[in-house]
């Protein structure tokens, strides 16, 4: 599958083909179990159950497992914004932060509510024609609605 594929105007981004993609360009994640459950322009929610595939010696998810959900969470709500905008843009993520402050055990959700704030920052290159950053946070929770960890993602753009 082409990456190209997804910026057809007529094909709208969904959760179900953003999980088919990440099978074939993304195969860690989805080997792992991180999944896209929603996707609007406002917010996107991923997910990840705990398993043997993703556990680390401490009997919880793994570190990196988390990050790559967080990630995501980030970078598909930005693509739905190139998507809306029909922009052609280089990202990267220049840095990452987080902070862990429990158990990652059972099914984790990630909730990155920054459609605005991405949104804003495409508008501002637009109009600059250059480059611009935007940090972006996900925060993850278990199924009691606890927060397990939360993570900030700085992605830079830069128009085609």
């Amino acid at each position: 599958m082409n990456f190209y594929y997804f910026r057809e105007k007529e094909i709208m981004l969904t959760p179900n083909k953003i999980n088919f993609y990440t099978f074939f360009k993304l195969p860690a994640a989805w080997w792992s179990g991180v999944r896209v459950a929603i996707l609007t322009s406002k917010t996107c929610t991923t997910y990840v159950r705990y398993g043997w595939r993703n556990q680390n010696p401490f009997r919880s998810m793994y570190f990196a497992v988390q990050a790559m959900a967080a990630e995501l969470s980030t970078g598909a709500l930005i693509l739905k914004h190139l998507e809306e905008n029909d922009l052609k843009v280089s990202m990267l993520v220049l840095g990452m932060k987080s902070k862990y402050y429990k158990k990652a055990i059972g099914k984790i959700k990630f909730i990155c509510l920054d459609g605005d704030k991405i949104n804003h920052s495409l508008l501002g290159l637009e109009e600059k024609k250059s480059k611009c950053t935007c940090i972006l946070e996900s925060n993850a929770y278990n199924e009691s609605g606890d927060l397990v960890a939360s993570f900030e993602f700085e992605w830079t753009f830069k128009l085609k």
